[in-house]
């Protein structure tokens, strides 16, 4: 609910820029951070603060895919469908993550755990495939890296602060899990793993 906190909250972010309107993005972020997605009433306030028209804020959710427009899962989960991402296998890891959670990109889970969806490009192209899990990217992602994941947000452990740093799979058996002299883990995926001689 937008509360009077939240459009107290969304005054003072409006007061920091020289141009009202300059705050209409991190207003619609703080509205669906308050009520899990854009709302009608989240898009009156936020054009109330800025003094923008509520058909002027409604394009502005609509242009950017960061706004969800109807209730998601627990676990926003955005597969990067670049043409890196491509190339490294999006498409495979899509496929996969359809799989696994039994539904198509955006659609939930029965359950609400889990919103599966697209995403054009995350500006992380040298670490493809990349996902992001409610806006935290988790880069060079494998079919086993996805399983890993997904039991992982299960079990309520989120992903912040893993960033690329984190190698699923090292992380859950303790080393290298394939034999192709290349980690199959989230981090590193494709690089060639020193032997032991």
């Amino acid at each position: 609910m937008i509360g009077e906190d939240v459009k107290a909250r969304m005054r003072e972010i409006v007061a920091r820029y020289p141009s009202a309107r300059s705050g209409m993005l991190p207003c619609l972020h703080l509205a669906q951070e308050a009520e899990g997605y854009i709302t009608p009433a989240g898009i009156a306030a936020v054009a109330q603060a800025v003094g923008a028209k509520v058909d002027e804020v409604e394009s502005v959710v609509t242009f950017y895919s960061m706004y969800h427009q109807r209730p998601v899962g627990k676990h926003v989960i955005k597969v990067c469908t670049s043409i890196s991402c491509y190339l490294r296998g999006c498409d495979d890891l899509l496929a996969h993550l359809r799989g696994r959670l039994g539904v198509g990109p955006g659609e939930t889970t029965p359950d609400g755990q889990f919103t599966l969806a697209t995403i054009e490009c995350l500006a992380a192209c040298g670490m493809a495939p990349v996902l992001q899990v409610n806006d935290e990217f988790v880069e060079n992602v494998t079919l086993a890296g996805a399983d890993a994941l997904l039991e992982r947000l299960k079990r309520g452990e989120g992903v912040a602060g893993l960033g690329s740093q984190w190698n699923v799979s090292a992380a859950i058996s303790g080393g290298d899990t394939g034999d192709t002299g290349h980690d199959t883990g989230a981090a590193g995926a494709g690089a060639p793993q020193k032997k032991a001689k």
